[in-house]
């Protein structure tokens, strides 16, 4: 039973409430989906398993999401927003904008490295949404983030879009990422990509 303070605060303790439960199954959900995604790929992977995996109901499961293609599309959401997390904790505000574009490169090929994320990002993503829909998804996550950088740091040269100019190293910054997936060094891709930057933003 929860308690309320005198004054009819909010409840000191007692039972969570529906929208914790529901974030908390949410997460779960996620959480199972995105271990078997990964291990297993998106087409060998089905709802059974998912709801097995979580300890949720299948009910819950459609409740929370239309279809396993709307929960893997979750999965990839929540995947980017930590990447785009990262680049920006890497780049706090006060750093000048050349200094916050290679402190985020650094921090994408390194949250790149979070065991599966380049797979279920860079692979199975495009091919299970399409290209079209994950480049819309992640225009509003970790690439924002180059765009606004390369916008402050004044990047793009005259007669050159600063959208194509975001997109052609957004690309070389997946293919780096995906390089390193494949055992690439780290620290020379980073080099590379810092290099590419410097030469951009002169």
């Amino acid at each position: 039973m929860s308690t309320n303070d005198p004054a009819g605060g909010m409840p000191t303790a007692g039972p969570r409430s529906n929208r914790d439960r529901t974030e908390a199954t949410r997460a779960a959900l996620m959480d199972a989906a995105r271990e078997l995604f990964v291990r297993k790929g998106y087409g060998d992977t089905s709802t059974p398993e998912v709801v097995a995996a979580a300890g949720i109901t299948r009910g819950a499961l459609y409740h929370h999401f239309a279809d396993k293609r709307d929960l893997f599309r979750a999965v990839l959401v929540r995947e980017m927003q930590a990447v785009a997390d990262e680049i920006r904790a890497a780049a706090p505000a006060g750093l000048a904008p050349s200094e916050a574009l290679l402190a985020g490169s650094d921090a994408y090929l390194q949250a790149m490295t979070v065991p599966g994320r380049t797979r279920l990002l860079l692979v199975d993503g495009p091919a299970v949404l399409g290209l079209a829909e994950v480049l819309a998804l992640d225009g509003a996550n970790a690439a924002v983030t180059l765009a606004e950088g390369l916008a402050a740091a004044q990047a793009a040269p005259r007669g050159v879009p600063l959208a194509a100019l975001a997109q052609l190293l957004s690309a070389a910054f997946d293919r780096a990422a995906l390089l390193v997936d494949a055992g690439a060094d780290i620290s020379e891709q980073k080099a590379a990509m810092a290099w590419l930057l410097r030469r951009v933003i002169g």
